[in-house]
């Protein structure tokens, strides 16, 4: 068993806090967020994230999972201590690292004994060097440490089945004894460990968004093609997907990505390649596809309608991606503001990001279930592929909208059967000649 300090408990840290004890290591989660941690003291969750809370839980009742304000506290026996905190984008879309020197500033101000710092959090090449100045500096006289570079590679939805069966765990360092160390503690979790350098275990983790961002961008751009020319692109992916040097992974047309990764590590990857001379001409390309779809979905809409003033417009699912509550650059957000700036009335529904979208989408009249959302609707937009969204009955859904029109930003439903039920269809990169022609037509 390990002590283990983490700090932070966002999505990144409360997930990785609560599975490294789950391995059996005691874990004390730090923030300066007193509220969070008194919540999180009495079972409270600050995110919805399958499968967390009963984790959580279960370790704090264990006596391996503990909570504080106190940076002291955490740190008073700990081996390892895990920066786990945002990384938000900056104006110019470069990585906002306050909180990264916060978290180093603070663990500078109380370390007492060796320690290995640990950054999960995604940062800038480079912030490795930067860590470990900013706690010489900060302490002259501090403690032998090592920094260790273990980006995370979690997904919203499944992190805590992604932290408990990865791909890989990637490791940088300078010091072989500290990042051996480090390995030994995700030993348990029996995946490949690559060590290597700090800035080459930095940039993999921002090449890996950036790729993954970029076949979302390319099959958005093929649906586009697919559009004009009368193609499926569903059939068009699958297609691609059986070939072993592309995969199926990540080719599912729709209205682009979002939350806290994509959006600012695709930002932040463009803002280090131009400070330093060069020219990311297709990280640029990615970011205006993603603008575009949502755009695109918007016009389609606007075309079928002749205009949006006086319409209501239903957005059948709030989070940028399902099993989450996370609104971070959702493109309900997005297609949400644009539909108010025109003089629609707009209308939301999920499962989960109520609450976070009353606080983003001040305009948004809740409803309380699917059909409630429809009803007197001049049509839908699905946003948010959640599962309770697959079977809807869509003979109800006509009859309860104004005018049944179907937006399918997700393409979530067969056309046929939709367009059987009395609405009219439009996915993306299907197209309403797509329902014709497996009818005959």
């Amino acid at each position: 068993m390990k002590n283990i300090a983490l700090i932070g408990v966002g999505y990144v840290g409360l997930v990785s806090g609560a599975c490294f004890a789950d391995l059996g290591n005691k874990v004390t989660c730090v923030d300066i967020n007193e509220q969070r941690i008194a919540n999180l003291k009495q079972g409270i969750m600050p995110i919805f994230e399958p499968g967390l809370e009963e984790l959580t839980r279960r370790n704090v009742k264990a006596g391996r999972l503990a909570f504080t304000t106190s940076y002291a506290e955490a740190l008073q026996d700990a081996d390892f201590a895990f920066i786990a905190v945002g990384t938000p984008s900056d104006v110019d879309g470069q990585a906002d690292l306050r909180y990264v020197r916060m978290a180093a500033e603070s663990i500078a101000d109380v370390m007492d004994h060796y320690l290995i710092v640990v950054n999960k959090s995604t940062v800038p090449v480079g912030t490795g060097d930067w860590v470990a100045d900013i706690i010489r500096t900060r302490r002259p006289d501090v403690p032998a440490f090592d920094v260790v570079s273990c980006p995370e590679f979690l997904r919203e939805g499944s992190a805590i089945r992604d932290f408990m069966n990865p791909d890989r765990t990637v490791l940088g360092s300078e010091d072989s004894t500290a990042a051996e160390r480090v390995a030994q503690l995700h030993l348990p979790l029996r995946a490949p460990i690559m060590v290597t350098d700090l800035r080459t275990a930095e940039m993999i983790k921002y090449a890996s968004n950036a790729f993954l961002a970029t076949r979302i961008s390319f099959i958005n751009e093929i649906a586009n093609i697919c559009e004009a020319l009368g193609a499926d692109v569903k059939e068009v992916a699958r297609g691609m997907g059986y070939d072993k040097r592309i995969g199926h992974h990540f080719l599912e047309a729709g209205v682009g990505y979002g939350g806290s990764c994509f959006p600012k590590d695709v930002k932040a990857l463009a803002h280090m390649a131009q400070v330093h001379g060069k020219h990311p001409q297709l990280l640029h390309a990615v970011m205006d596809i993603n603008v575009y779809q949502r755009r695109h979905v918007v016009q389609k809409l606007h075309e079928h309608l002749d205009g949006l003033k006086g319409r209501t417009i239903a957005l059948l699912g709030l989070a940028f991606k399902q099993d989450t509550d996370d609104m971070r650059e959702a493109p309900s957000i997005t297609i949400g503001d644009y539909l108010d700036e025109h003089g629609a009335t707009v209308r939301g529904y999920d499962p989960a990001a109520m609450d976070w979208a009353k606080r983003v989408m001040p305009y948004l009249e809740l409803a309380d279930n699917p059909y409630e959302l429809v009803k007197d609707a001049d049509a839908v937009i699905v946003l948010t592929p959640w599962n309770e969204f697959k079977n809807l009955d869509m003979d109800r859904i006509k009859s309860a909208m104004r005018t049944p029109v179907m937006i399918d930003g997700r393409n979530l439903y067969d056309p046929v059967e939709v367009e059987e039920a009395g609405l009219a269809y439009y996915g993306i990169g299907r197209g309403r000649s797509v329902a014709g022609a497996r009818k005959g037509q």
